[in-house]
């Protein structure tokens, strides 16, 4: 799998799952407990295991359409997978710090997240900094020229 194919496959998972972030019948009621947000629109458990709310959704939804654009090029995908790996590595280490799990009560970003948002992360860093990198684009320069 090269940068272009990890773009493509994260950006339909992503798309997807922004759009079911905003379908009601699959979010279910956060539990007792669950911290509060001052944006409470849309705010449930996506799958019964994700915090989501409108914003988080939308950046989903976001990161989804991004990655089908970037899937068109070599060049786009890996600057896309480079981005994601600093982005969502943020998003990791913010979701475990106490004062920023919320991001200032504006979306969640703890619980199942961390480690969805970590596994992100790590494998956009892998695409996005691999070493075979030129190999994967005279690969595709000789697709195109066939």
């Amino acid at each position: 799998m090269n940068s272009k194919n990890f773009a493509l496959l994260l950006g339909i998972v992503y798309t997807v799952v922004g759009v079911l972030g905003f379908v009601p019948g699959i979010l279910s009621t956060p539990p007792v407990g669950a911290p509060d947000l001052r944006v409470d629109a849309g705010y449930g458990y996506l799958l019964g295991l994700f915090p989501v709310n409108v914003i988080h959704s939308l950046v989903h939804l976001a990161t989804g359409v991004w990655g089908l654009m970037a899937a068109r090029s070599l060049t786009a995908s890996r600057a896309y997978a480079r981005s994601l790996a600093f982005l969502f590595g943020a998003l990791t280490i913010m979701g475990v710090l106490p004062g920023l799990r919320t991001l200032f009560g504006l979306t969640p970003l703890f619980g199942h997240d961390v480690w969805l948002h970590a596994l992100t992360a790590l494998t956009a860093a892998y695409f996005g900094f691999r070493r075979e990198w030129a190999a994967d684009v005279a690969r595709d320069r000789e697709r195109r020229a066939a």
